[in-house]
C-alpha cells in the first residue's frame, strides 16, 4: 500500500515530543533558534518523522544540508565502511587518501581551469574563518570587505562578516576591526530606492566612489567576501551582470574575491556552484552543510598560487576527518550519478513558475526568486509600501509545518523553499498546495488587498 505523505497522527506537538522538550529547557542552550517544536525520530528520503508517528514532506533539508536525501543508501554504505577501517587519526598532523581524493573532487568541480588547493574544518563558519586567515596571510592586508544582509556565520570573524539580524551581533563587540559593510543588490528592496535596470548598477559604482576612493584604501583591502545568493538575509538573488561588474572592480583594485557557497553550492543552485550562473571564477570557494549529508566538514578551496601559507599557519585536529570525506565522495558521486543538479534546474523551474502563478491573485506574495531548489517567497503588508508581512510569513510557516510541510523562513518576512535535490514532482506538489491553502487563508484573515 502506497504511504501516505504527509501524514499527521496527533497535532504536533505531540505528547512524546512534549516531553522531550521539557528535558531540553532544562539542559540545551537557549541561544539555539528553533523555528518550530519538530522533535525527529528518523528520517528517509525527503520525509521526516518525529517521535509521535507524524510524516512530513522536508521543504528545509535540514537547513539546505541534506541535498541527496537522509539516509541515502550510498553515504549510509560510505561511512559504515569507514568506520570499520578508520575513524580519525588528525588530518593536521598525518595523512589518509580519504582526504586527498576528496580535495581532488573539489578540486575538479570548482569553477576555475587552474591549480587548486583545499583546507579542511567541521563547519561553515570555520572555512569562512580559513578563508578570510588566508586572504591576509597571503596579502598582508589588514582590510576586508563584506555585505549587508550578509550571513558568513557565528565566529568571531566570521560573525564579523555577519550582517543579516541584529541579534547575531548584539553584546559582542567589539569585532575583529577592518571589516566595512556595503549594500547588497536586493532589487526588490533597493537601499538606493533605485529600479533596476534604470539604476545602471548604482550599488556596484556605489562601492567604487563611495567606499574605496573616500574612505576604505583599496590597497589595503584583501578581498570582498560574498553570497552568491545571500541565504539567511532572503535568498535574495542578484541582477543578471552584478557578479561581472564587481569582478571588474575587484580586478581594478588587486581584490580577491571569497565565494561564500555554504549554502547556496554543491548543486542547490542546479548547478554545482551557484556563482557559475554568472560565469565568475572566484579566488576562494568556501563549501559545508550540504557537502557530506549531515556529517561535519567545511572547506575552503582556493588557488593554489593564493594557499601558500606556510606549516602551523592554520590548522584543525578533526577537519577533513576521513568519515566525512567519505561521506562527500558518496554525495558527490549520487549527484553526479543520479542526475541532481538536473532535477534541481527542472524542478526549480516549476516551483517558480507555479508561485509566480499564483502570485497574481494574491497581494500578499511580494516576490518569487531563486534559481533552482533554492526559492525565496518573499510576503508584504501592502504592494507600494512593500512593508513586510513578517508576522503572516511566520504564520503561514507554522500552519505548513503543524500539516506535514517542513519549511522554514529567512530575512524578515520570506518563506525558503530547499527541499533535497531528490525530491519528486508529486512530494513537490503535495506540499505547495498545503503552502497556498495556508497563504490564502493568512492573507484573508489580515484583510491583505
Amino acid at each position: 500500500m502506497k504511504e501516505k505523505i504527509p501524514y499527521i497522527k496527533v497535532p504536533p506537538p505531540g505528547p512524546k515530543a512534549k516531553k522531550l522538550l521539557e528535558r531540553d529547557e532544562k539542559v540545551i542552550s537557549p541561544s539555539y533558534v528553533r523555528f518550530y517544536p519538530l522533535v525527529l525520530e528518523r528520517a528517509y528520503g525527503c520525509i521526516l518523522e518525529d517521535v509521535d508517528g507524524n510524516k512530513y514532506i522536508d521543504f528545509n533539508s535540514g537547513l539546505a544540508v541534506m541535498s541527496v536525501g537522509h539516509s541515502h543508501p550510498k553515504v549510509v554504505e560510505a561511512v559504515k565502511s569507514q568506520v570499520e577501517k578508520l575513524i580519525h587519526y588528525s588530518n593536521t598532523d598525518f595523512y589518509y587518501e580519504e582526504s586527498v581524493a576528496l580535495a581532488e573532487k573539489l578540486v575538479e568541480i570548482t569553477p576555475g581551469n587552474f591549480e587548486k588547493k583545499v583546507f579542511y574544518g567541521n563547519s561553515g563558519a570555520e572555512a569562512v574563518e580559513a578563508a578570510f586567515k588566508l586572504v591576509r596571510w597571503h596579502t598582508r592586508k589588514p582590510r576586508m570587505l563584506a555585505f549587508i544582509g550578509a550571513f558568513h556565520g557565528r565566529t568571531f570573524g566570521a560573525l564579523s562578516f555577519t550582517a543579516s539580524k541584529p541579534v547575531q551581533r548584539k553584546f559582542f563587540a567589539p569585532l575583529v576591526p577592518g571589516v566595512t559593510h556595503v549594500p547588497y543588490p536586493y532589487c526588490f528592496r533597493c537601499p538606493f530606492r533605485q529600479e533596476f535596470p534604470e539604476c545602471n548598477f548604482w550599488c556596484i559604482d556605489f562601492i567604487k566612489e563611495f567606499v574605496l576612493e573616500k574612505y576604505v584604501p583599496a590597497e589595503e583591502v584583501a578581498a570582498i567576501i560574498f553570497e552568491p545568493i545571500q541565504g539567511e538575509g532572503g535568498y535574495v538573488v542578484p541582477p543578471e551582470g552584478y557578479f561581472q561588474r564587481l569582478k571588474k572592480i575587484c580586478d581594478e583594485y588587486g581584490i580577491l574575491m571569497i565565494d561564500d557557497e555554504i549554502q547556496a553550492g554543491m548543486g542547490r543552485t542546479g548547478k554545482w556552484f551557484a556563482i557559475e550562473h554568472w560565469g565568475i571564477e572566484p579566488d576562494v570557494i568556501t563549501v559545508a552543510k550540504a557537502i557530506a549529508s549531515g556529517f561535519p566538514l567545511g572547506a575552503a578551496i582556493a588557488r593554489a598560487e593564493i594557499m601558500n601559507w606556510e606549516r602551523g599557519a592554520h590548522a584543525s585536529t578533526f577537519g577533513g576527518n576521513p568519515i566525512s570525506c567519505r561521506a562527500a565522495l558518496a554525495v558527490i558521486d549520487i549527484i553526479e550519478k543520479e542526475n541532481l543538479l538536473e532535477n534541481a534546474a527542472k524542478l526549480g523551474d516549476y516551483i517558480i513558475k507555479r508561485f509566480n502563478e499564483f502570485k497574481e491573485d494574491h497581494p500578499i506574495i511580494g516576490d518569487v526568486r531563486g534559481k533552482g531548489l533554492m526559492i525565496g517567497i518573499e510576503f508584504i503588508k501592502d504592494a507600494e509600501t512593500k512593508e513586510p508581512a513578517k508576522k503572516e510569513a511566520n504564520e503561514i510557516m507554522m500552519r505548513s509545518w503543524k500539516q506535514g510541510v517542513a519549511v522554514v523562513t529567512c530575512g524578515i518576512s520570506t518563506l525558503r523553499i530547499m527541499p533535497p535535490l531528490t525530491i519528486t514532482k508529486e512530494l513537490v506538489d503535495a506540499g505547495i498546495e498545503i503552502i497556498f491553502k495556508n497563504i490564502i487563508e493568512v492573507e484573508k484573515e489580515s484583510n491583505i488587498k
